[in-house]
C-alpha cells in the first residue's frame, strides 16, 4: 500500500529505508583509510595498519580504538539532526545498520555496549536518547550485552554547540559518573561507547574516564556521525 521511499528526501526508492541516487550521493560515509581512534577518514589507502589524524597524535585519548559511521555534513547532518530533534524514529534502522558496518573492526567478543547518557532534564524535554536507542539496536545486531542506565550525568551541561576544544572539556569535567547500582557489571569489561556525534571527543573522553575509574579493562567508542575539520 506504501510504496518506499528515500529516508532522506521521500523520494521513491527500490527497497524500504534506502536512500535514493542522489542522497546517496550527498551522503558522506566514513570508509576507506580511517583513524584508528576516532574513525575520521585520511588520505591514503587501507593496509590493514592501524592510522592516526593529527587530533588523535596529539590528544591523550582514554579509549582504545574509534569508528564512526557518517562524516557529519550534506545529507548525513540532516539525517541526524532529524533523527536527534524530529522524532524521526524510523531512521534508526538504517543508521545503526551503517553503524554496525562501521564497527565491525573494533568489535570484540564479550563487549558492554554502553551509551552516551542524558541529564534527566534533557531526558524529559527530547522524550529518548537517541544514543541509547542506536546503542540497543548495535548490541542487537551484534549480539552483545547492552547496559543502557550504566551511565549517569550527574548534572545538565550546557550543550556543547559553539564551544571552543578546550572548553568542552572543562563543560564535561566531573559530569559523568558509572551508575552505583551498575557498577558490578563493568569489572573486567571492554566498553564500546556509543553516541550520534563526535566533535572533539570531550563526551567520549568524560564517559571512557568513568568506565575506567569504576573497573573497565579498556574502552572503544563508535559514533554515528564524526565532524571532520574540512566541514
Amino acid at each position: 500500500m506504501f510504496p518506499p521511499r528515500c529516508i532522506a528526501c521521500g523520494e521513491g526508492v527500490g527497497t524500504d529505508f534506502g536512500l535514493c541516487g542522489t542522497c546517496w550521493r550527498d551522503t558522506p560515509f566514513a570508509t576507506g583509510l580511517v583513524c584508528d581512534k576516532c574513525g575520521v577518514p585520511l588520505p591514503g589507502t587501507d593496509d590493514g595498519k592501524p592510522e592516526f589524524c593529527d587530533d588523535c597524535l596529539t590528544l591523550a585519548r582514554p579509549w582504545q580504538r574509534g569508528r564512526a559511521a557518517l562524516i557529519y555534513k550534506d545529507t548525513a547532518r540532516r539525517m541526524v539532526l532529524a533523527f536527534k530533534h524530529g522524532d524521526r524514529l524510523d531512521l534508526l534502522r538504517p543508521l545503526a545498520g551503517w553503524m554496525g558496518r562501521a564497527a565491525v573492526p573494533i568489535l570484540a567478543p564479550g563487549m558492554l555496549v554502553v551509551p552516551v547518557p542524558l541529564h534527566r532534564r534533557r531526558l524529559l524535554k527530547r522524550r529518548y536518547n537517541q544514543s541509547a536507542l542506536l546503542s540497543g539496536a548495535v548490541a542487537k545486531a551484534a549480539g552483545l550485552a547492552h547496559a543502557p542506565d550504566l551511565l549517569q550525568r550527574t548534572r545538565a551541561t550546557p550543550s556543547q554547540e559553539g564551544l571552543h576544544r578546550d572548553d568542552r572539556f572543562a563543560n564535561l569535567a566531573g559530569a559523568v559518573r558509572v551508575n552505583p547500582r551498575r557498577a558490578a557489571a563493568l569489572a573486567g569489561r571492554h566498553v564500546l561507547l556509543v553516541d550520534d556525534v563526535m566533535t572533539s571527543g570531550a563526551t567520549f573522553a568524560a564517559c571512557a574516564d568513568a568506565c575506567l575509574a569504576a573497573g573497565a579493562e579498556n574502552v572503544s567508542v563508535l559514533a554515528l556521525a564524526r565532524v571532520a575539520k574540512d566541514t
